[in-house]
C-alpha cells in the first residue's frame, strides 16, 4: 500500500505520550498513530487477523515441534468423544 505524509500539530504532552506509547510497543510513533487511525476505523480486527496469520506462517513449525504431539492427543481424544 502506498504511503502519504500526514502533518499534524498536537501539544507536547500528546506527542511525549505517543512517543512514550511507541516506545513501550517497539514500534514507531508513525505506527503507532496509524494503528490507533485504523483501529478507530474498524480495520484493526482485520490488521490483527492477517498479522496472527502472518506469525503462525513464520512459527508453525516451532509450535508443531514444542506442542505437535500433545494437540495431536488432545485432537484425538476430543473426536473419540464425540462417537
Amino acid at each position: 500500500m502506498a504511503k502519504t505524509q500526514l502533518n499534524v500539530r498536537v501539544d507536547e504532552g500528546t506527542a511525549r505520550a505517543a512517543r512514550e506509547r511507541a516506545l513501550a510497543r517497539g514500534i514507531s510513533v508513525n505506527r503507532y498513530i496509524e494503528e490507533l487511525v485504523l483501529q478507530d476505523t474498524g480495520e484493526a480486527g482485520r490488521t490483527f487477523v492477517e498479522a496472527a496469520a502472518d506469525f503462525m506462517k513464520s512459527y508453525e513449525s516451532v509450535f508443531a515441534e514444542e506442542f505437535g504431539a500433545e494437540l495431536e492427543g488432545r485432537r484425538r481424544h476430543s473426536s473419540e468423544g464425540r462417537h
